[in-house]
């Protein structure tokens, strides 16, 4: 039954969030933080939905660990930590951002206070354009910015982005919630001084097949089927890859497959006034009563 499986996974999200939240970070590098984070999700049974994101400062979301990646937190860094679950292909995304740097406590409580402001007023039939406004609305009153151009996402099986978009400020038109579907609701918000949206960084190390079609290349489509058996149609990082072929040629094969649009490479997301950036984010599903929130701490 997929609402169990989704609830499941989501049991299982928010218990890694909630040790994510409390965790002294400080010295630790991103590389740590994501097989960590990942070991503690399959500990309890899960499958990682996609790779853990560890997005520092100004880079709103989509970097994640190199291999043996050395970048390391300091006490005065932002860090998004956004993390999924899945069981079945089911998945719960959710995210918290980390602060040791008591002058963006407000930028943190800002994504959470509109994400919980938004869960408030979820149930079937509730139009996405009014959870924007909702989420707009509580991160200006607090003298912020929302970041227009990134949003939460309908979910699918083994699909983190099934089509709709919950968008993080008021827009016209748009669909209404339907009920025992599955959707991630996602603010974003950075500073007074920041632009309010995101463009691509040079950096690509989150990956997704984006079709089967063979290369002519053998072990490039060796690599693939390894890629659509374990992962599915679901992100993969290439730390996921080395522990089966060695660095230098994973990255030779991603490239053969990149270049052959079998897949594709997503770019790290960044504030285009370099400003930083804070992030939270559930999984819902609405019902007619009201909503369940998957990804709730128990």
């Amino acid at each position: 039954m997929q609402i169990e499986d989704y609830v499941k996974a989501g049991k299982i999200a928010a218990e890694v969030r909630e040790l994510v939240r409390v965790k002294d970070w400080i010295g630790k590098t991103v590389y740590e933080i994501c097989e960590q984070v990942e070991g503690e999700i399959k500990k309890r049974g899960a499958k990682c939905a996609f790779p853990v994101n560890t997005s520092i400062n100004e880079v709103a979301a989509h970097y994640t660990a190199e291999p043996n990646d050395q970048i390391t937190i300091k006490d005065t860094d932002l860090v998004k930590i956004d993390l999924g679950a899945q069981i079945n292909g089911y998945i719960a995304d959710t995210a918290v951002t980390v602060c040791y740097d008591a002058q963006f406590d407000g930028l943190v409580q800002a994504a959470e206070e509109a994400l919980s402001n938004a869960m408030s007023m979820v149930k079937t039939g509730v139009k996405a354009s009014d959870i924007g406004r909702t989420i707009e609305t509580t991160i200006k009153q607090m003298g912020f910015k929302p970041i227009a151009n990134l949003s939460g996402h309908s979910l699918g099986q083994y699909t983190i982005h099934a089509g709709k978009s919950i968008p993080n400020i008021w827009s016209i038109g748009g669909f209404s919630l339907s009920e025992n579907s599955a959707y991630a609701c996602e603010p974003f918000v950075t500073t007074g001084q920041g632009g309010g949206f995101v463009r691509n960084g040079q950096i690509k190390n989150i990956f997704a097949i984006n079709s089967r079609k063979k290369t002519k290349n053998a072990e490039a489509d060796k690599l693939l089927d390894f890629i659509w058996e374990n992962f599915n149609m679901l992100p993969f990082a290439l730390r996921w890859i080395t522990k089966e072929w060695e660095e230098k040629r994973a990255r030779e094969l991603l490239g053969i497959l990149i270049k052959k649009k079998a897949v594709q490479a997503y770019p790290i997301l960044i504030e285009v006034n370099e400003q930083r950036v804070a992030q939270a984010e559930h999984t819902f599903i609405p019902n007619e009563n009201g909503v369940t929130v998957t990804t709730i701490a128990q």
